[in-house]
């Protein structure tokens, strides 16, 4: 298997990471977790946030790196991008939970870029 498609997991567990730091803590209530993410503030709401936008990023990441196997097989640029998006969408998830806004929307374009190559490679245009 492939850096790229190793990476598709990797960022399937990207939400999962976020979730994790929401909830840790002696106040949560897993007999509840929505209800409890729900009132959450500060950095665990910001956590939760993140883990929500990881999932709305998965699907097209994941499309665009099976796309291009499928159409050009195993590259050494697919597998820097898809390394790169992983990279950047933890870096997303690390400054939304410190609130530095900025950073974490220069993170989240960083990844729409590395999709949207991705998809370019399988064109064959870059």
């Amino acid at each position: 298997m492939t850096i790229a498609l190793w990476m598709v997991l990797a960022a399937a567990l990207i939400p999962y990471l976020f979730a994790v730091i929401a909830k840790f803590g002696r106040d949560y209530d897993n007999s509840a977790p929505r209800e409890y993410l729900a009132r959450a503030t500060g950095w665990r709401q910001r956590s939760n946030w993140a883990h929500l936008n990881g999932f709305e990023a998965f699907p097209p990441f994941a499309a665009a790196v099976i796309t291009a196997h499928l159409l050009i097989g195993q590259s050494a640029l697919t597998d820097w991008l898809a390394l790169g998006f992983v990279t950047v969408r933890l870096l997303h998830g690390v400054f939304y939970i410190a609130n530095l806004a900025t950073l974490r929307s220069a993170a989240w374009a960083a990844g729409f870029l590395c999709v949207v190559s991705l998809f370019l490679a399988a064109a064959r245009i870059i």
